[in-house]
């Protein structure tokens, strides 16, 4: 039954999620602080061809403070902010007041849920009005050549994310809990459904994946920062509530 389905795939939830904390596909390449100069050497390789997991680069200590849920109820929670829906195109908005997102709508998924139908804090930021907090984010220092860095700030409940889709290139970094990826590259477009989420993905469609045909994965934790290519297929995973922040580089 229904009921029977959903306590097996919480189950199953827990114990592949433990495995995938020891799985990083190897090319995605590692980097400590004191090696990330490769990326203004030889910048052009990394920042078309694959995606990079760079350590040490910023120092958000600030930022993370005042990311914290006491901080930001405090200084913003009457704010409106825009939630998306969490499928491929988030055609669907709602505005409502900060607080009641963070105590009554940000919640766990449900794996019975599509992504059509469930609403978060991501990106549609508006800066004006969080200027106090934005300004005070110190952004990745490598840039791609004529570009600059645009902000998009998220925090969801854990089980949530949003399926594949692709832009141009950016850097994520995870300021609370932790998020995992999948990302395959722009000439293998993977098999998903726009409107189902990255959870119902996960147990629907993954465990069947060939070995070939499976995605890179990493998971980013605080103090990490992954950078994206240009027109990579993505999918993302908040493995617990999260407060993000990408920076897309346009």
């Amino acid at each position: 039954c229904s009921r029977w389905r959903r306590r097996r795939q919480r189950r199953l939830y827990g114990a592949r999620r433990q495995g995938m904390e020891l799985r990083t596909a190897l090319a995605l390449l590692l980097l400590a602080a004191g090696d990330a100069g490769g990326l203004q050497a030889d910048g052009g390789w990394y920042a078309y061809s694959k995606p990079v997991i760079i350590r040490g680069i910023t120092q958000n200590e600030q930022f993370r403070a005042l990311c914290s849920k006491q901080s930001l109820l405090q200084e913003f929670g009457n704010r409106l902010v825009r939630l998306s829906t969490a499928n491929t195109y988030s055609y669907r908005k709602v505005d409502v007041p900060f607080k009641e997102y963070v105590e009554h709508m940000m919640k766990p998924q449900s794996l019975d849920s599509l992504g059509s139908d469930t609403f978060y804090f991501f990106g549609d930021n508006n800066f004006t009005e969080w200027d106090s907090l934005f300004r005070t984010y110190i952004q990745p220092p490598y840039q791609l050549p004529g570009t600059t860095g645009a902000y998009s700030f998220g925090i969801a409940g854990s089980g949530t994310g949003v399926p594949f889709h692709w832009h141009g290139a950016g850097y994520s970094e995870v300021i609370y809990g932790r998020k995992r990826w999948f990302l395959y590259p722009p000439e293998k477009t993977p098999e998903f459904h726009p409107n189902r989420t990255t959870l119902s993905w996960i147990f629907d469609t993954y465990p069947y994946l060939s070995e070939v045909d499976k995605p890179l994965e990493c998971t980013i934790h605080p103090g990490e920062v992954l950078y994206f290519p240009d027109r990579w297929w993505h999918a993302t995973l908040n493995i617990d509530t999260s407060v993000f922040i990408s920076t897309f580089l346009g």
